[in-house]
């Protein structure tokens, strides 16, 4: 009777993403049966309603294939009510520019509408010119960069912010179609000019739906180790655990940089992020958290 939650975490948190879909698959022609549904009813959760059990959520996002997980954060992200779309604004700046598009065709798969479609429907003004711009990108991934145009537009960028322009065309082409590569040296020039980064120059803590969504954006696309460590800080301090931010970051960074994240937290906060996550969370959560950390 029941489930076994300490055997589930135990398999499917120490596997990979090609792993899981192997289990996945092996699952359905020895039982004839989808380990996800089974799961959902199992451990009493939906991973797309917001009532569902923590751990089950926290399973979800971890058995489901990578671009399909991001594209129903986004759909959960989007049918939000007020302030929203900071998930958007993750996945549109941290991605490659084909997970972008990956997540992009299983948004339209799973949900028949894509996703441009599903952010310009659920928001308007600048942040809809902004968010469609970010999500409808496909960047240039290479290393090379223009010094005389980084130069240009970071002169571009910081009038367009001392004229409090935010929705500036400009700021909005450049921060949705150049590379990383490109705009690391922009960022850089800013400094070099200004004696300030951009986002020091940006206001903090607005209420303007559109600028906060701005200054995000170019912190993921600045630094984003820097943003999902603040992410996790945040989620974790003060009183009670925003458990689905931190969920959010260990499950989508378990394989791409969680290792680099865990350790700027241990440096910027003077304890491991596996003790902070052991202390605020407890039971079947705690041990899936713990073990993606890799305990």
């Amino acid at each position: 009777w029941g489930t076994d939650e300490k055997a589930i975490i135990a398999v499917l948190g120490r596997r990979n993403a090609a792993q899981r879909r192997q289990i996945r698959h092996a699952y359905e022609e020895i039982y004839q049966e989808d380990l996800i549904k089974r799961l959902e009813s199992e451990l009493s959760g939906h991973f797309e309603v917001t009532n569902g059990t923590i751990i089950a959520k926290a399973v979800y996002r971890w058995i489901l294939d990578p671009p399909d997980r991001d594209a129903v954060l986004a759909n959960v992200e989007l049918k939000k009510s007020g302030n929203k779309d900071h998930v958007i604004v993750e996945i549109s700046c941290t991605k490659n520019p084909e997970e972008l598009l990956a997540i992009r065709r299983a948004y339209h798969a799973r949900y028949k509408r894509s996703l441009e479609e599903e952010v310009a429907y659920h928001t308007k003004g600048d942040t809809r010119r902004l968010l469609v711009a970010l999500v409808s990108a496909f960047r240039y991934y290479g290393e090379e960069i223009n010094t005389t145009l980084a130069k240009s537009e970071a002169k571009k960028l910081h009038e367009a912010i001392k004229d409090k322009k935010f929705g500036n065309e400009d700021v909005i082409r450049i921060l949705s179609t150049r590379s990383i590569a490109q705009l690391q040296a922009t960022f850089n020039c800013y400094r070099e000019q200004e004696g300030t980064s951009i986002t020091k120059n940006l206001p903090k803590d607005s209420s303007d739906e559109y600028i906060a969504m701005l200054r995000m954006a170019v912190r993921c696309l600045k630094d984003p180790k820097k943003y999902f460590e603040k992410v996790l800080r945040r989620s974790i301090e003060g009183i009670g655990t925003d458990e689905d931010a931190l969920t959010r970051v260990i499950v989508t960074r378990a394989e791409k940089d969680l290792k680099e994240i865990k350790e700027l937290y241990h440096k910027r906060n003077n304890v491991p992020l596996d003790k902070a996550v052991d202390k605020e969370t407890s039971g079947d959560y705690k041990d899936m958290l713990l073990t993606l950390l890799g305990n």
